[in-house]
């Protein structure tokens, strides 16, 4: 199997499957699919919303195409999946965007024709919940007709230091020959290496602990920054000192958000539980995590009362709503959570954050969110809480963010970004 030639095509076209086709689109001929015409519209002029890739390597991908027709995915032979896969209301897994993708592919594959998906499911997903959509949909055969493999996407948005073909790819195939053709293939954007596993279900499986690992880790830093306020003691101080030890790991307390790590864990609790094994750690991790929003919150409002500030009615400003800094991503976002629950307080609360479609997050979550930094109204808010550590927020200082409040008012620093000492509050 040789794949060297063939034409790809990159089916969704956000965080993941945008770098993606340019990195392949400055090699070989590449058509970038997504289902939204307005992002074909924006990307065919050169503009990137994600702001993962800039317009110059926009531009330098030459054989790179966009379209959102589906029938233009029948002169395609490699077919790379990278659609969301998000869970629902109950936190169970959402196969639903796969499992289109999966039918757009199948009604055009073709014999000889390699699927690889990149979205992160639980261990078996592609053999059993995939495969059988795209024979469907196509007529044909899996491992007879048509292959598919599985390499996960390792993409941080925001992280301008380590980019698609600086990070090691995991990969693998449904027969010896594909997996050794899907290796190949990725080996030729890949500057930093491969690795291939034995299997698609362990390629699925090392996807999804990655996150978990780093979930678990942040609930431990969580919970510790929970004993701690108890103690009267600052987390970010104790994990400095602790931090002199050369095997201490530099995890540190925070909101778990995101399309990733606040998700992904949850996957693999599902496939856990559908095989008969409750996990207990992995969901002590994630109530902690959830919870810690609405913990910032409620602390917002102690400190207000020890201040003799009224909380009824009172204006709170939050800065950022992105899930992590210096990025515009607002999927799963926990500062929405912390805002439901300051408004629960009947407190009026302004959100503002530098990086965001403001239009975007209203339609989103039905936040009221300031299009630009308010100060016409510096000085009328009683609480600030700084949830982003955006490099904004950071070059405001303490002195910038403070003159937003009135005098006396509470701030709280999710991040730790400022000094110590500077905040009424910090996890």
């Amino acid at each position: 199997m040789n794949l060297s030639n063939a034409h790809i095509a990159i089916i969704g076209l956000g965080y993941v499957g945008l770098p993606l086709a340019v990195e392949f689109g400055k090699q070989r001929p590449v058509l970038g699919f997504d289902i939204h015409q307005a992002r074909i519209a924006e990307l065919q002029a050169g503009r990137d919303s994600t702001l993962e890739v800039e317009p110059p390597d926009l531009a330098a991908a030459r054989q790179l195409q966009f379209s959102s027709n589906a029938a233009d995915l029948r002169a395609c032979q490699v077919f790379i999946v990278t659609v969301p896969t998000p869970v629902d209301q109950a936190n169970r897994p959402d196969l639903t965007p796969l499992v289109k993708a999966s039918e757009t592919v199948g009604k055009a594959l073709k014999a000889g024709d390699v699927v690889i998906y990149e979205s992160t499911v639980y261990p078996g997903a592609t053999e059993e919940v995939c495969v059988p959509v795209l024979e469907k949909h196509s007529g044909l055969t899996f491992n007879q007709d048509f292959y598919c493999g599985y390499s996960p996407e390792r993409i941080n948005p925001g992280d301008k230091q380590h980019r698609l073909p600086t990070i090691r790819k995991v990969t693998s195939g449904s027969t010896p020959e594909a997996a050794q053709a899907v290796n190949q293939l990725y080996a030729q954007i890949i500057t930093a290496g491969t690795y291939q596993a034995s299997s698609i279900r362990v390629a699925e499986a090392a996807k999804v602990i990655e996150n978990t690992q780093r979930d678990v880790n942040i609930a431990l830093m969580n919970e510790l920054s929970l004993i701690f306020n108890k103690l009267g003691i600052d987390t970010l101080e104790v994990l400095q000192a602790a931090g002199t030890k050369w095997n201490f790991l530099p995890f540190r307390p925070g909101l778990v958000g995101g399309h990733c790590i606040g998700v992904d864990p949850y996957y693999l609790t599902h496939k856990a539980q559908e095989v008969g094994y409750h996990p207990e750690v992995i969901l002590a991790g994630r109530r902690i995590n959830d919870g810690m929003a609405s913990h910032v919150a409620d602390q917002t409002v102690k400190l207000m009362l020890r201040k003799n500030l009224p909380v009824l009615g009172s204006r709170v400003l939050v800065l950022g709503l992105t899930f992590k800094e210096n990025c515009p991503d607002v999927r799963n976002t926990k500062v929405v959570d912390m805002v439901h629950t300051l408004q629960g307080y009947n407190m009026q609360v302004d959100v503002y954050d530098p990086w965001i479609n403001v239009a975007e997050a209203q339609h989103e979550y039905g936040l009221q969110c300031l299009a630009d930094m308010p100060t016409p109204d510096a000085g009328q808010y009683a609480a600030i809480v700084l949830a982003v550590g955006h490099q904004q927020f950071v070059a405001l200082g303490e002195a910038g963010i403070k003159a937003l409040g009135q005098k006396g008012a509470v701030l709280f620093d999710v991040k730790g970004i400022l000094p110590l000492g500077a905040a009424d509050g910090r996890l």
